[in-house]
C-alpha cells in the first residue's frame, strides 16, 4: 500500500490517502505527500473528502429499499412519479423507468454548469444551483444506450422525496448512515467548506492555468454534496455487500450490471454498471464492486470483495485534468492500488 500511494503521489497528484479493512476487521493505512503543497502539511489518514458520485451508491441503496417495502417499483416511469418535469419537457422522457435512471440508461444528456479553467473556477465557484435548474437545462431523449447522468440521480432523490415525503438526504441518514454509524459522513448541502482535518484540494487544468487550489466551492449538485472518510466509505461497502442493508433480492438486482460506454470501459478496465454500483475485475481472479467519485479536485476510488470481506478506498486531493492522458494514468495508478489490496492473501496473489 505504501509503494503503490507513493506511485500515485509520483504522478505528481499532491496527496493521498488509502484504508484496507481485511477479513478480520483489521485495518491497514497509507498516505503519501502532502495535504497542502504551500506549507507540507501531512496527509491525514482520517481527513474528510468530497464524496461525489459514490453518493450514488447510498440512493441506489434507498431506491431498492423502497422497492422492497412496496413503496415504489422500479418499472414506475417519471410521469407516474414526476409528471410535472415531463410537463416541463414537453412530454419528453416520461416512459423513462425508474431502473433506467439508476442504471444510466435513461436517454438523459446533462448540460451541467463548471469549470475547465481558473477563471471558470473562480467564476463559479460560489454560484448555487437549485436541483431543478439543473434539470431544467439537461436534453430527455429517446436514445437509452448508456450515458452516465448526474441529472438521472438528481431526478431519482426527487422521486424519493415523491414516495416517503421526507428529502432524499434524510432517508439516506436514517437508513443507512445512523444504522452503520457512520458519524463522519455529512451533507455539506451549499457550504463550500469541509470539516476538519482535509487536505488542500487542487486542480491540474491545461496550461497556462496549471495547479489551481479548488478547495473552497459550493458543490453544484447538491444531492451528491456528502464528506466523507476512507473509514466511512470502507463500512459502507462491506455493509452493502453483506446483505446488511438490502434484501437478496434487492441486492441481486443492484448486480445486475450492464456494459458502458468504450471510453468509461476504457477507464473501468472493461468494468459494467448495476444499479449504483460498478463491478470490475481483479487480476487474482474474481470481481469487486465500487463506484469512484470525483469532484472539487478530490478523486477516490474504492472496492469491496463480493462477499463484503475486504475493501478498500484511496482518496486522492488533486484531479490530473489538463490531458486524457493524465487523467487515465490517475485512474489506472489508483486502480492497482484497489486491486493489490483486495488480492492480498489470494492462493494466486501469492
Amino acid at each position: 500500500m505504501r509503494r503503490d500511494a507513493a506511485a500515485i503521489h509520483d504522478l505528481g497528484i499532491s496527496g493521498v490517502q488509502a484504508r484496507v479493512i481485511g477479513p478480520d476487521g483489521r485495518q491497514t493505512v497509507a498516505t503519501s505527500g502532502t495535504a497542502d503543497v504551500t506549507t507540507g502539511r501531512p496527509v491525514s489518514p482520517d481527513g474528510y473528502f468530497r464524496m461525489a458520485s459514490t453518493a450514488k451508491t447510498m440512493v441506489a441503496t434507498v431506491v431498492l429499499q423502497l422497492e422492497a417495502e412496496g413503496r415504489l417499483s422500479l418499472d414506475d416511469t417519471l410521469d407516474h412519479w414526476l409528471p410535472e418535469v415531463v410537463r416541463a419537457k414537453g412530454g419528453a422522457g416520461g416512459g423513462t423507468t425508474v431502473r433506467e435512471l439508476l442504471q444510466h440508461q435513461g436517454g438523459i444528456v446533462d448540460h451541467l454548469p463548471g469549470y475547465d479553467s481558473k477563471d471558470g473556477y473562480e467564476r463559479e465557484r460560489y454560484k448555487v444551483y437549485q436541483p431543478e435548474d439543473l434539470v431544467a437545462g439537461a436534453e430527455f431523449g429517446t436514445d437509452k444506450s448508456w450515458r452516465y447522468s448526474n441529472v438521472g440521480y438528481l431526478l431519482l432523490d426527487m422521486v424519493v422525496e415523491r414516495a416517503t415525503g421526507r428529502p432524499a438526504h434524510r432517508e439516506v441518514e436514517d437508513r443507512i448512515l445512523r444504522p452503520l454509524g457512520l458519524d463522519r459522513t455529512r451533507l455539506m448541502g451549499t457550504s463550500p467548506t469541509l470539516p476538519r482535518p482535509h487536505a488542500r484540494a487542487y486542480q491540474l487544468f491545461p496550461e497556462p492555468d496549471g495547479r489551481v487550489d479548488v478547495t473552497e466551492q459550493v458543490p453544484m449538485d447538491q444531492g451528491l454534496s456528502w464528506a466523507t472518510t476512507t473509514r466511512d466509505e470502507n463500512v459502507l461497502l462491506r455493509a452493502l455487500l453483506a446483505g446488511r442493508l438490502l434484501p437478496a433480492r434487492q441486492l441481486a438486482e443492484m448486480r445486475r450490471t450492464v456494459p458502458v460506454d468504450d471510453q468509461t470501459s476504457e477507464m473501468w478496465h472493461g468494468g459494467e454498471y448495476g444499479l449504483g454500483l460498478v463491478k470490475r475485475s481483479l487480476t487474482c481472479g474474481g470481481t469487486y464492486w465500487g463506484h469512484d467519485g470525483g469532484d472539487g479536485g478530490f478523486i477516490t476510488l474504492n472496492g469491496v470483495t463480493e462477499d463484503g470481506k475486504r475493501s478498500a478506498v484511496v482518496s486522492m486531493s488533486e484531479a490530473l485534468g489538463d490531458s486524457w492522458d493524465h487523467i487515465k494514468a490517475q485512474e489506472d495508478a489508483a486502480s492497482k492500488l484497489i486491486d493489490h489490496a483486495l488480492c492480498a492473501g489470494s492462493p494466486r496473489a501469492r
